[in-house]
């Protein structure tokens, strides 16, 4: 798999920042605009998830899922994706709210260019599990976030 061309980068959240409160659960989740390029022509389609592997529950945190994003170079459009299940029980972007005193959180926004379509609304965690068959390529950024 071949990871020096695809990139995903966040006017919002650049990689290695302090989340803006903006973007976070306690002000409002706004959804962080992405832009993705290097997309390989392979590729079918795009997902989005962003995980926080340090909450305190066994496999972290899934703050946003999105499928069914046009294979192409360019921001993110979220109303064009289908949006997965979180782990807050809801369909698509919720902001870090880590516990307070709980020290930085890290949020890992990754962007998968797959070989075939997504069915469904799949978790994170089936997402892995049905179509790391199918990443033709992966890229991420990763940002922090602590109360």
């Amino acid at each position: 798999m071949a990871i020096a061309d695809l990139v995903l980068t966040s006017p919002d959240i650049p990689n290695g920042s302090r989340i803006d409160d903006r973007f976070a659960g306690e002000v409002g989740s706004e959804t962080p605009r992405m832009v993705v390029t290097g997309v390989p022509t392979d590729a079918v389609e795009l997902a989005i998830i962003c995980h926080d592997p340090d909450a305190p529950l066994p496999h972290g945190f899934t703050h946003w899922t999105l499928y069914g994003l046009p294979a192409i170079d360019g921001e993110v459009i979220e109303d064009v994706g289908r949006p997965g299940l979180n782990d807050d029980d809801s369909f698509g972007y919720v902001g870090p709210f880590p516990p307070y005193g709980h020290g930085t959180h890290h949020y890992f926004f990754w962007v998968y260019a797959l070989s075939r379509q997504v069915v469904g609304e799949p978790s994170r965690d089936e997402f892995l599990r049905d179509y790391a068959d199918a990443v033709v390529e992966q890229a991420r950024i990763v940002a922090t976030y602590s109360r």
